[in-house]
């Protein structure tokens, strides 16, 4: 029989990871099956300097917390070997970065994820991925709000520049 302070651990460690996958604004799920060391470990690195936290979990325990968060369609991604990324702020991030190692690591396949609640497959990781960073998407919103008072700007400026030309002719 199981010894109690094993099954409190483990009851402990399901409880946390049911608490990221509710916390989490984006949850990738990846097969790193045939990664080497040096990979995984650059491949954490990566993950780790955009804030995103990397875990080899059990499927067994993985499944517990699906359950706990109310997420149990991951379930069936959650076979063989198992690591999953929990990202509480950027929902764009890890699907960039996982996406983007798995094209130079083959061993690497992201299988599905939790974006913002909703189980998602690779397909739409990978739209995920492809769009522009948060910093990115900011910039373009600016560049838009700022066109119409650069035009008037202009504008005026020409205006101006029309009536100082006609004054001293």
């Amino acid at each position: 029989m199981a010894n109690a302070k094993i099954l409190e651990q483990k009851s402990q460690q399901v409880a946390e990871v049911a608490g990221k996958l509710k916390e989490s604004s984006c949850t990738i799920v990846a097969d790193y099956r045939g990664l080497n060391v040096a990979q995984v470990t650059e491949l954490r690195k990566q993950l780790r300097e955009a804030g995103i936290e990397f875990q080899v979990l059990k499927n067994t325990l993985a499944r517990r917390a699906t359950a706990d968060a109310e997420l149990s369609a991951l379930d069936e991604y959650l076979t063989g070997p198992t690591a999953i990324a929990f990202s509480k702020d950027d929902v764009v991030a890890p699907a960039k970065i996982l996406t983007a190692f798995a094209k130079k690591n083959e061993h690497l396949s992201v299988k599905a994820g939790v974006v913002e609640g909703k189980v998602v497959d690779f397909d739409q990781i990978k739209a995920l991925a492809e769009l522009p960073s948060r910093e990115g998407l900011l910039s373009m919103l600016l560049s838009v709000l700022q066109a119409p008072v650069r035009n008037f700007a202009l504008a005026v400026k020409a205006v101006a520049e029309k009536d100082g030309g006609a004054q001293e002719a």
